[in-house]
């Protein structure tokens, strides 16, 4: 009975501060573990704050029991509009029908929720970051003798690692059928953890010996993981290693030569839009989106930010241009 209290007294106070000019969003997060989120959050907030709007910030740390919790709660206390990163985009669909049950808005942000009525998807065009990932690898790798990889994959409850394989398969397939390219042992890393990365990269070494050319990796988290293991190895430097976020350590990585690239998503870009969309749907306005994505229920009007390979070329004149890094971090 006193929990009831307290979630009434939570909506009726939450419902009296919002407004039309004044929208709540609620931005429910699935880590905050991850630098990237870090900067995807404060961003967000930042700019729906200077919209007008206020944000009530949840984070799962990666649990879907939890990530539904959190949904329920912001959906009690009235907020104007959701905000979803899910951790699984399976798992949020009875989240989902919650929020629409209470007729709130919901936005799925940079991975798609699957099977349920969603208002907007925004996101990098995942696609194409895998395509990024493995045509770098390619252009790299030697072409007088099939060339060896190893591919790991992020969390197979993420739509968008299923999306970044897509990508990497659009570029790979062809030559691994064409013979030049032999992938020795490939796997996905439960939650994008390092240390599962590490334990696959660890098999495939056992598998394979040294004579690997390239790993191609989904995101920087694991792709650290599995650059311990090469250290481990005396083979850090020697493979090629692929990333994605460019999180500080791996631009970091990029300079000292153990990691080859990493794909950047203007971060700042994605989540002031999403800023500028949740304040628009919460005052009752249509964004203009330019595609639409079927999530199995519905096609889910959706706008797609652009991606950027990077590598110790272009990293100043790209992440740190933008102001995502300084020089004086990455040294």
């Amino acid at each position: 009975m006193k929990t009831r209290l307290i979630l009434l007294f939570l909506a009726v106070t939450t419902a009296a501060f919002a407004s039309k000019d004044h929208p709540v969003i609620g931005l429910s997060l699935d880590t905050l573990k991850e630098e990237r989120w870090q900067h995807d959050r404060d961003t967000f907030t930042g700019a729906a704050e200077k919209l007008g709007a206020s944000v009530v910030v949840q984070s799962a740390n990666s649990d879907d029991t939890r990530q539904v919790r959190d949904i329920q709660s912001l959906i009690s206390r009235g907020v104007d509009v959701l905000v979803i990163v899910p951790h699984n985009g399976a798992a949020m669909t009875r989240a989902v029908k919650s929020a629409n049950e209470a007729g709130i808005p919901v936005i799925a942000y940079d991975r798609l929720i699957l099977n349920c009525n969603i208002d907007c998807y925004l996101t990098f065009d995942n696609v194409k970051v895998g395509e990024a990932q493995a045509s770098y690898a390619v252009s790299h790798l030697p072409k007088e003798r099939k060339a060896r990889i190893v591919r790991i994959y992020g969390a197979p409850t993420d739509n968008n690692a299923k999306m970044f394989k897509q990508g990497q398969d659009n570029i790979l397939d062809p030559l691994i059928k064409a013979g030049q390219i032999e992938v020795v042992h490939e796997d996905w890393a439960l939650d994008w953890k390092p240390e599962n990365a590490k334990k696959i990269m660890n098999a495939a070494i056992t598998k394979a010996g040294h004579n690997i050319d390239a790993v191609v990796v989904s995101n920087d988290g694991t792709a650290g993981g599995a650059i311990q293991a090469l250290l481990e190895e005396g083979l850090a430097g020697k493979v090629l290693v692929t990333g994605q976020d460019a999180d500080l350590a791996a631009c970091q990585r990029i300079l000292r030569g153990t990691q080859a690239m990493t794909v950047y998503k203007p971060l700042k870009n994605l989540a002031t839009l999403a800023a500028r969309v949740a304040v628009e749907i919460a005052r009752g306005e249509k964004p203009a989106a330019t595609s639409t994505l079927d999530n199995g229920a519905k096609k889910v009007p959706s706008i797609f930010e652009k991606v950027i390979s990077v590598d110790k070329d272009n990293l100043m004149s790209t992440v740190v241009a933008d102001g995502f890094h300084t020089a004086e971090e990455l040294k």
